[in-house]
C-alpha cells in the first residue's frame, strides 16, 4: 500500500450565496483558483493535452535602468515591433507545437503558465483555439503534472510530446464571485482536490478542519498499521492493568503507579463530563464491565453505557495513544523536578 502523502491533496474553499448550501466534493484532478481571461476563449474542452510552463508571454521590464533613445515615428514604431516580435515567437512556438500534436485528431490543447500572457498573445491563442491560463500558482504548477503528467518546462524552443499531460474534461466554474477552472478526468491522478462550499467563512473552516483531520487520521493509521479502540477503551484497560502491576510491587512506587493509572482515567471522565453524563457513574460502570467481560470496553456517549468499541468501528490512532502517553510523562517528570528544586533552593535560604 503506497504511503498517502496528505499534501496532495489540495483544499479548494468557495463561498456560496446559499445559505443553506454547505458540501464538500472530491475532485480526481486539479481545481485551480482563477479562470481565463480573454472573452473569445472557449469554456469547456474535452480530450486536452495539458502544456505546463513558466515562461513570460508579455513585455518585460530590463533588471537594469536603460533607456532607447529615437529620433523619429519611424524608429519608435521598428522598436516595437522589435520588442513585439520577441514575445511573439515564443507564442507561434507554443501554436506550431499545438498544430503539431493536434490537427487531425480530436484533441484540444490548454496552456498552462506560471508567468505572464498579454492581452495580444491570448489573442493569438484564442483564434487558434487553444485554453490559456496565465500567472498560475507555485503550488498548481507542482500539481498540474502530478495530476495530468507531463512535465513543466521552461522554454518554448524545443517541445515534444513527452512533456504534455492530459486532462479528459477541462472546463471554467463560476462560484459566487469567483472564477475556478476544473480539471478533471486525469488518467492516473497522484494529486486531487477537495472542493468544499459553504455559505459562511466559519462554516468553511470547521468543513476544512474536519477534512484535514480525517486524512491525517486515514495516514496514520496506514503507516502505524494498527489502530485502538477508541471511547476511553484503552484507557480503562490500561488503569485495570496498571492496578493489577501495583499489587505485584512495594513501597513508595506503588503511589506512582496509583497516580499514573488515576490519571488514565481523565479521558473517559472528560467523554462522559462532555456528553453531559454523570463521569463518576460512568467510570464505576466501565470498570465492573471490562473486569467482568475482560474485554475492551468503551463508553456510548449517547446512552452512558458500556459497548465495545471495536465492534461500533471506534478508533483511535496507535501513534496519538504513543505520543499521549510519553508526552504525559515527561511533563509531569518535568514539573515534579521544578517542585525539588524550588524545594532545594528554599531549604538552602534558611539554612
Amino acid at each position: 500500500m503506497q504511503t498517502l502523502l496528505c499534501s496532495r491533496v489540495a483544499l479548494r474553499r468557495a463561498l456560496t450565496e446559499t445559505v443553506a448550501l454547505s458540501f464538500a466534493r472530491l475532485v480526481r484532478g486539479l481545481v485551480l483558483d482563477h479562470g481565463g481571461r480573454h472573452p473569445d476563449m472557449k469554456k469547456r474542452v474535452a480530450n486536452a493535452y495539458i502544456l505546463t510552463c513558466s515562461v513570460s508571454m508579455e513585455y518585460e521590464k530590463s533588471e537594469v535602468n536603460s533607456g532607447f533613445f529615437y529620433k523619429s515615428a519611424e524608429e519608435r514604431d521598428k522598436l516595437v515591433q522589435a520588442e513585439r516580435k520577441f514575445t511573439q515567437e515564443r507564442v507561434q512556438h507554443v501554436i506550431d507545437f499545438k498544430r503539431k500534436v493536434c490537427d487531425g485528431t480530436d484533441k484540444t490543447f490548454v496552456l498552462i503558465n506560471q508567468k505572464g500572457i498579454d492581452p495580444l498573445s491570448l489573442d493569438m491563442l484564442a483564434r487558434e483555439g487553444i485554453v490559456a491560463l496565465r500567472r498560475a500558482k507555485r503550488r498548481n504548477m507542482e500539481r498540474i503534472p502530478l495530476a495530468c503528467g507531463g512535465s513543466a518546462v521552461n522554454a518554448v524552443n524545443d517541445l515534444t510530446p513527452e512533456i504534455l499531460g492530459y486532462a479528459g474534461l477541462v472546463y471554467e466554474h463560476v462560484l459566487g464571485e469567483q472564477k475556478f477552472t476544473f480539471i478533471e478526468e486525469c488518467k492516473h491522478p497522484q494529486s486531487v482536490t477537495v472542493l468544499i462550499k459553504g455559505p459562511n467563512q466559519h462554516t468553511i473552516a470547521q468543513i476544512k478542519d474536519a477534512i484535514h483531520d480525517g486524512l491525517r487520521a486515514v495516514k496514520n493509521a496506514i503507516e502505524d498499521g494498527c489502530v485502538i479502540p477508541g471511547a476511553g477503551a484503552f484507557e480503562i484497560a490500561a488503569h485495570h492493568a496498571l492496578m493489577e502491576f501495583k499489587n505485584t510491587i512495594k513501597g513508595r512506587t506503588r503511589l506512582g503507579v496509583q497516580a499514573f493509572a488515576d490519571a488514565l482515567l481523565i479521558i473517559p471522565k472528560v467523554l462522559a463530563q462532555n456528553s453531559g453524563l454523570d463521569p463518576q457513574d460512568v467510570i464505576v460502570k466501565l470498570q465492573q464491565e471490562h473486569a467482568d467481560s475482560k474485554l475492551l470496553i468503551g463508553v456510548d456517549l449517547i446512552t452512558g453505557e458500556p459497548i465495545i468499541a471495536a465492534d461500533l468501528g471506534i478508533w483511535d490512532n496507535y501513534r496519538v495513544k504513543r505520543q499521549l502517553l510519553h508526552s504525559s510523562t515527561v511533563i509531569a517528570g518535568n514539573l515534579l523536578l521544578v517542585d525539588e528544586i524550588m524545594r532545594a533552593g528554599m531549604s538552602s535560604l534558611k539554612g
